[in-house]
């Protein structure tokens, strides 16, 4: 008799099945026209609450970086321009300062919610030259770029340029693509929009020029009324503030003509240098991990090493890729290429100084500009190996934020640029004029980097004023110095000093002088002891 032997089939174990299924969910919800916006803005919400308790916990013994006071101090009053830069980034202050309370964690949120911003319309522009899937790949690889993360701690109009830059772009794809007189409306708002974060900006403005006189499609694009309706829009919402800046004898450009001119051209080349290898460092983690995620090290290091030029001609001639809009993704190459090589190449003709942070809203395309290769093939099971990188990371710097914090400050423990008790002396100084004067402190005179932590952390936050500077905020006048009175921070060690001295003694002759010195602890550990030159000047009777 004979028997027949049935097979087994052994049951795939339930967390292996959970797995699979929510693999599949991410994918499905990346790539589906009415899942894939509300994924990225969930990623973006995630992104900005993970980063805002990472940042309370890595900055928890510091004062918030003085950019940020500023801008907070910028935020008081709604005005055309503030003196070094325009105001959108001090409007934007205002709003959110209007809603939050003047504390550190306020400013980690605000500085994450931009970058969240940012990231969303950075996937807005990725749809625009990639298809869906390549497009969550892109958000996810900027979300792994420190710049939207530990590097954007800071809240100032580089950090803004996040949002204003993106979308600038993807109006002027917008544009390209549709060439109506609508989209060269979009595209003019967003040109001005981008201005009036920082004149800075006019380096991708320029970049998205030349790209639109490059592209082989120029004549269709320039002889629509796209390009011509956005520079008449553009000049006009420029208006107001044109106008503020020939009231202010164009104080900007005298700011940025005084502060970033350099002689020695050893320097200039050893700023540019460094300026480019920071940048280039920081790019390295999303496209190194993007392609761990793929698994495609070998044949995409064997791409790279070949000439882009050829890859894309042979891709056009053969044409378009399902996943790659090739003429968008001419206009993002074009455009990624002049802002990379145009500023570092102009700081050397021009000699002028380069700030690192000068790059972070000029290498936002990068990852869009990689992902568009038409011959890089990206599966969906990347989508979620490079979502599950980012989260992984993302978790264990929040669990490790704390000992990374105690460490910084071991190694750093003397620096007081970074561990100075400023917070601590404004209100002191708050105390201090209020048990003489029982009044607000209305005014604090001296330089931005001492006085603008007064203005954030006193209770009253005094608008700024400083003397000795072409280039002040317009948030107070002198007349306001002299009715209400004053307090003086400087520091001693400041080469200044006496310049300042000799304004008080003109102003306030009879102001009380002293000295004074704080300490924080944070956690039982000391930071450094910090001293303070005081002036404090009564309101006029």
């Amino acid at each position: 008799m004979s028997t027949t032997s049935i097979p087994t089939v052994r049951a795939r174990p339930k967390t292996r099945l959970s797995f699979d299924r929510f693999r599949a969910w991410l994918v499905a919800c990346a790539v589906r026209p009415e899942a894939r916006l509300w994924l990225v803005i969930q990623l973006a919400i995630l992104h900005a609450v993970l980063w805002t308790f990472i940042l309370i916990n890595l900055k928890a013994a510091q004062d918030v970086h003085m950019d940020v006071a500023e801008a907070y101090g910028w935020g008081q009053k709604f005005l055309w321009g503030y003196g070094k830069h325009p105001p959108l980034s001090g409007w934007v202050a205002g709003l959110w300062f209007m809603a939050f309370p003047a504390t550190d964690w306020a400013t980690y949120a605000l500085a994450m919610a931009t970058v969240g911003v940012g990231m969303v319309i950075c996937w807005l522009v990725a749809l625009r030259v990639v298809d869906a899937r390549r497009a969550f790949l892109v958000v996810v690889m900027v979300a792994l770029y420190p710049i939207f993360n530990f590097k954007g701690f800071k809240y100032n109009p580089d950090l803004l340029q996040l949002v204003t830059l993106p979308l600038l772009v993807l109006a002027y794809l917008n544009a390209f693509e549709k060439r109506s007189w609508q989209s060269g409306i979009w595209l003019g708002l967003a040109g001005a929009l981008a201005l009036m974060t920082k004149y800075w900006v006019l380096t991708m403005i320029g970049a998205i020029g030349l790209a639109a006189l490059i592209h082989p499609e120029r004549l269709k694009f320039l002889s629509s009324p796209a390009p011509w309706v956005a520079i008449v829009t553009m000049a006009v919402a420029m208006i107001p503030h044109i106008v503020w800046l020939a009231d202010a004898h164009f104080v900007p450009l005298t700011y940025a003509g005084d502060t970033y001119s350099l002689q020695d051209a050893s320097q200039v080349h050893q700023l540019v240098a460094g300026y480019m290898l920071h940048n280039l460092g920081l790019l390295a983690l999303p496209v190194a991990l993007a392609a761990l995620a793929m698994a495609l090290v070998p044949p995409w290091l064997t791409l790279l090493a070949r000439a882009p030029l050829y890859i894309v001609t042979r891709a056009w001639r053969r044409g378009a890729n399902p996943g790659v809009n090739l003429s968008q993704a001419l206009n993002v190459w074009i455009i990624q290429i002049i802002v990379a090589l145009g500023p570092p190449l102009g700081a050397l003709v021009f000699s002028i100084y380069m700030k690192t942070d000068w790059g972070i809203s000029l290498f936002f395309l990068v990852p869009l500009a990689l992902v568009a290769i038409p011959a890089l093939r990206v599966q969906g099971a990347s989508l979620f190996n490079i979502a599950a990188i980012w989260l992984v990371l993302s978790a264990a710097t929040l669990a490790a934020s704390p000992w990374i914090a105690a460490r910084e400050m071991a190694a750093n423990a003397g620096n007081t640029a970074t561990y100075g008790a400023r917070s601590d002396l404004a209100r002191e100084l708050t105390q201090a004029w209020h048990a003489r004067f029982a009044s607000r402190w209305a005014v604090v005179a001296g330089t931005m980097e001492t006085i603008q932590p007064m203005v954030f952390y006193s209770p009253d936050h005094p608008a700024a004023f400083t003397p000795n500077e072409a280039w002040a905020s317009g948030l107070t006048s002198l007349d306001d110095v002299k009715k209400y009175g004053f307090i003086g921070v400087f520091d001693p060690t400041d080469g200044r000093l006496p310049a300042f001295e000799k304004w008080v003694s003109d102003v306030a002759p009879n102001a009380e002088r002293m000295v004074m010195t704080t300490r924080r602890f944070t956690h039982g550990r000391a930071g450094p002891s910090m001293s303070w030159n005081v002036y404090i000047a009564p309101p006029k009777q």
